[in-house]
């Protein structure tokens, strides 16, 4: 009983060390650090109403086009389109790569016209591709498969809301971070991993070619 009881706990904490690294996946994906220069400027246009109304309808609008994707994301590429997993795996890594890159050498990665409409940068450049970006979106389509979906729903529900927070409080936050000169640095090592991870996507989705020719 007691070794059976051991066995429970070991498993719940592997789950567990399983979701933190998951999480930690899409958090990364989403990357809220990049929306503090995207928001910032955006508070000299629009007023503290309509921001709100922005980041709310924003993450709304990619949560729910994630969880698309998550529920029918495959088949919806596989059978509307023709495209295999692995073919959007190595196309979105490579974008993934670039923006990264981008990041670590200008410590940028997107720009949005902060004197376009409200309703114009809600879903197009906020919500796609700022929050729900290829490589979150290939994420979402392939990863289920490994870990299953519950999980990964969880997940993607938990980065979503802290990207949700960081953008409420985009304010608070980059005046803390530019006080202490944290920000571009920041913004840089985010920058290398989401590079690192647009790599591993191309390489994960090879190995994946490969299999296929087998």
């Amino acid at each position: 009983m007691d070794i059976f009881r051991l066995y429970q706990t070991i498993l719940l904490n592997y789950n567990m060390k399983e979701f933190v690294s998951i999480f930690l996946t899409f958090l990364m994906l989403v990357n809220p650090i990049q929306k503090l220069f995207v928001i910032m400027p955006l508070h000299e246009t629009y007023s503290a109403k309509e921001m709100k109304i922005i980041v709310n309808r924003s993450n709304i609008t990619a949560l729910c086009v994630l969880l698309f994707f998550l529920l029918l994301g495959e088949a919806f590429l596989r059978y509307t389109f023709r495209i295999q997993i692995y073919t959007f795996q190595i196309t979105c890594g490579i974008v993934l790569f670039y923006n990264g890159f981008s990041g670590l050498q200008k410590g940028t990665f997107l720009q949005t016209n902060n004197s376009a409409r409200m309703e114009d940068i809600i879903a197009v450049p906020l919500a796609i591709p700022m929050i729900a970006g290829p490589a979150t979106i290939t994420a979402v389509v392939s990863m289920p498969a490994i870990y299953g979906k519950a999980e990964i729903i969880a997940a993607v529900i938990l980065a979503i809301s802290i990207n949700w927070l960081i953008m409420r409080k985009a304010n608070t936050i980059t005046k803390i971070l530019l006080k202490y000169n944290i920000l571009m640095p920041l913004i840089r090592i985010m920058g290398l991993m989401v590079a690192a991870i647009g790599t591993q996507m191309v390489l994960n989705g090879l190995f994946d070619y490969i299999d296929q020719l087998k």
